[in-house]
């Protein structure tokens, strides 16, 4: 082969091989960098150490004609949205059908005021309290509250009242006192806040004690469910709004600034590796050209070879070589300016999670591979087929 390289090389443009290196260089890094990056931060964006988790939304139907009626989700409409692929989990509110009166003795005096209760699954709760249980026949209720309730207190009304603020571990230790009235019946609990909820805008009761109240309190039929809760991983794709919109529907808490982090991450991620691939494209057509333009500069010399008995595998090895060992050479350095910028960032990553991220790029080596791969074999491909054109000429 060396004889053969002797006679091939003379025509070979060291000016257009750099630039095809250069161009090359560029996509391969930019593509690796884009890939690798992200998987680096599927830790941070899913699995137990997730710092951006599934979002929850409440889904309601519009109140139309002044509110008279109630809008409500039929079984089937449940069954429908459940069997969506974008439905992790779904549940439904129960509100209670019965007068809750709730008190306080606050400066020896007695404050009430109506309230409502709901329940929803205790898996959709992001409270954690080994309070959070009820079973009929025990007098004591625990109840899980807003944040913003808390908030609008100690920020709001206390300051125009000039009254103290509270905090969580001071409003824990109230005793409430709960007056369950309806279908006849009245009967006085207790309960106690047991935390607050920064998910759930509602007063909440366990489920356990919601079947057993409307059961023995509640008044008239049940009008069916009027909210629903839906686990969601990303509540910014486009079907979840497109089914929203078509069915009517209307969230009533927004989507968490975590999934637009994540979708503008993903954007991103897929915005880096397209400009990647346009680079690796745009090397590969210089490369392309720059194999025909050889090849058609040394035409008479391979017509030649392939006279005096040399076969079109043989002919075709040096510019094979020569491709093989570019596209490697590209690859091996792209890698190493991968692991550079991976050992920048990935010390700061496990700090924040608490976890141990490796320290080989093995996404990026894996798909630099099988990207070299996929280029090194259209290579050889266009040149062997271009070899074969020329042998049969003689």
């Amino acid at each position: 082969m060396s004889l053969i390289w002797q006679l091939l090389r003379k025509h070979i443009s060291i000016f257009e091989l750099a630039i095809f290196f250069i161009a090359n260089l560029i996509g391969m890094t930019v593509i690796l960098a884009g890939v690798q990056i992200y998987s680096d931060l599927q830790p941070m964006l899913s699995g137990e150490k997730s710092l951006i988790g599934n979002d929850y939304l409440i889904i309601t139907r519009p109140v139309e004609r002044m509110g008279i009626g109630t809008p409500t989700f039929s079984d089937e409409d449940i069954n429908d949205l459940n069997e969506q692929p974008f439905t992790i989990n779904l549940g439904t509110f129960t509100a209670s059908r019965f007068e809750v009166d709730g008190s306080i003795v606050f400066n020896g005096q007695r404050l009430s005021t109506m309230l409502f209760f709901e329940s929803v699954p205790d898996n959709f709760i992001d409270v954690k309290s080994d309070k959070w249980c009820f079973s009929p026949g025990d007098t004591v209720i625990p109840i899980i509250l807003p944040r913003n309730y808390l908030n609008l207190y100690n920020f709001g009304f206390s300051q125009t009242q000039q009254l103290p603020q509270i905090t969580e571990d001071i409003i824990k230790r109230v005793e409430l006192g709960i007056r369950l009235e309806g279908n006849g019946k009245r009967s006085d609990h207790t309960a106690y806040i047991v935390g607050f909820s920064e998910r759930l805008n509602t007063i909440l009761v366990p489920s356990t004690f919601m079947d057993w109240a409307n059961s023995e309190y509640g008044e008239g039929e049940d009008d069916g469910h009027t909210r629903l809760i839906l686990e969601v991983s990303n509540p910014t794709d486009p079907e979840l709004t497109a089914y929203l919109e078509e069915h009517g529907y209307e969230i009533e808490n927004k989507p968490a600034e975590s999934s637009k982090a994540l979708s503008i991450l993903e954007v991103g991620a897929a915005v880096i590796v397209g400009i990647g691939v346009m680079f690796s494209i745009l090397s590969l057509i210089i490369l392309t050209l720059s194999i025909y333009l050889l090849l058609q500069k040394n035409i008479t010399k391979l017509e030649n070879l392939v006279l005096i008995g040399y076969s079109p595998a043989r002919v075709a090895m040096p510019y094979n070589v020569m491709a093989l060992v570019l596209n490697i050479s590209v690859l091996i350095i792209s890698i190493v300016a991968i692991f550079i910028v991976q050992s920048i960032y990935t010390g700061h990553i496990s700090e924040w999670l608490g976890i141990t991220l490796s320290a080989i790029p093995t996404t990026a080596i894996i798909v630099g591979t099988l990207f070299t791969a996929a280029i090194v074999t259209f290579n050889i491909f266009i040149i062997n087929r271009k070899i074969r054109e020329i042998s049969s000429r003689r």
